[in-house]
């Protein structure tokens, strides 16, 4: 005998939660590859406690890609052992994700000591070309010029104690060789790269939100499915 009755209704549940998760899993990868690309587009970041939070969300997306894949098989055969499996593994990915969570809301504070760091390091050695490149680009991207305001560069021997073109505004002239609050960009590129991340922070939270909302539901369901295969419904 099939899943009857409430148990097709359950059954059905699984199966959408998991076509959610499956949309969910694709959406995390992309934010994944999005975040960690602009990071490295715009700043070669060497340490794990910077790039660390990027690389998490897109493990977990290809993992609950997988996972999700999985589940919507298991309800759909209504399988027992596949079902199981899939409650257990969704589970402990929500345990993951908490830990992330606990782990990305201490380690904060270190990412702007890492980018801070890594900023100046390439100003340093803006007489090589990938470093140039990078910090051209950099300050291009976010308006931005210097560590904390354009004034870091007088203290770069490299530039002859100027500012680089790539802290001008647009349409300034001269502001090279005569920087001034008029005419190069006023804002440190540090403050400006942790604003867009506290602004995009945002939005991967509520992504983790709504699916570990999803993931909680998507437990339950499994659970009940799972009790109504083996109270003697027939596996199909």
């Amino acid at each position: 005998m099939g899943v009857e009755g409430g148990m097709k209704c359950v059954r059905f549940l699984v199966f959408f939660f998991n076509f959610i998760f499956w949309l969910c899993g694709i959406a995390l990868i992309a934010l994944g590859i999005f975040v960690q690309i602009k990071l490295n587009d715009t700043i070669k970041i060497s340490n794990l406690s910077a790039s660390g939070a990027p690389i998490v969300i897109l493990i977990v997306g290809v993992v609950v890609f997988f996972i999700a894949f999985f589940g919507c098989c298991g309800a759909w055969k209504e399988n027992y052992c596949m079902v199981t499996t899939f409650a257990v593994l969704l589970t402990l990915i929500f345990l993951v994700e908490i830990a992330a969570a606990i782990a990305g809301y201490i380690f904060k504070g270190q990412i702007k000591d890492v980018i801070e760091t890594q900023i100046k390091n390439d100003m340093q050695g803006y007489s090589n070309k990938t470093f140039k490149k990078d910090l051209d680009d950099l300050q291009k991207e976010f308006s931005c010029c210097g560590v904390n305001n354009y004034t870091d560069w007088f203290q770069v021997a490299s530039t002859n104690y100027t500012v680089p073109s790539s802290c001008c505004k647009p349409n300034a002239t001269d502001c090279t060789k005569n920087a001034t609050s008029d005419n190069v960009f006023q804002e440190g590129c540090v403050s400006k790269i942790d604003n867009w991340l506290k602004k995009h922070i945002v939005i991967v939270a509520g992504v983790a939100l709504g699916i570990a909302f999803f993931e909680l539901l998507g437990i339950i369901f499994a659970c009940c499915l799972m009790k109504g295969i083996r109270s003697g419904y027939e596996v199909m």
